[in-house]
């Protein structure tokens, strides 16, 4: 599959830099790390949230956990995990489970945890389970200018 068209039209159109990198298979973002001999710190992992009968990202590193406390103190006590078929629902061109740490082309708000935003250089999955974007940390801010940050992960 590669990159999703939708999220390789709005890099595209946004002119983002970004190098492309081919992995093996691998179904959670740890391993996808574990495979590509990458920080977990450094791949951004998006969580699909459910908020105020909308939907938004959280952006946070691989090598962590949603807090969902946490984000709910800055966000309000209405956010919940999207399920399955919600999330593909969401990102039609995406393989199952493969969400782009980016919004939005996708027509979602995130927001950021601070851990990822301090990354020399990040990682994401790019919509299938065997390829990842790597750019470096000014053209992810680029992507993340306007999105609110705040602590809600810990490290696994």
């Amino acid at each position: 599959m590669a990159i999703a068209p939708t999220l390789q039209k709005y890099l595209a159109a946004e002119n983002i830099q970004y190098e492309v990198i081919p992995h093996e298979l691998s179904m959670t973002s740890a391993r996808t790390a574990q495979a590509c001999h990458i920080s977990g710190d450094r791949l951004a992992k998006g969580i699909v949230l459910r908020r105020d009968g909308g939907y938004m990202l959280a952006v946070l590193p691989a090598s962590h956990h949603l807090c969902l406390s946490d984000l709910r103190t800055s966000l309000g006590d209405n956010v919940h995990m999207a399920d399955e078929t919600e999330i593909n629902r969401l990102f039609r061109d995406c393989a199952h489970g493969a969400v782009p740490a980016v919004g939005k082309c996708y027509g979602l708000d995130i927001i950021v945890d601070d851990s990822i935003e301090a990354q020399p250089d990040v990682y994401m999955e790019a919509g299938d389970h065997e390829t990842l974007l790597h750019m470096g940390h000014a053209q992810f801010a680029r992507l993340t200018a306007n999105a609110p940050h705040g602590r809600f992960s810990a490290h696994d």
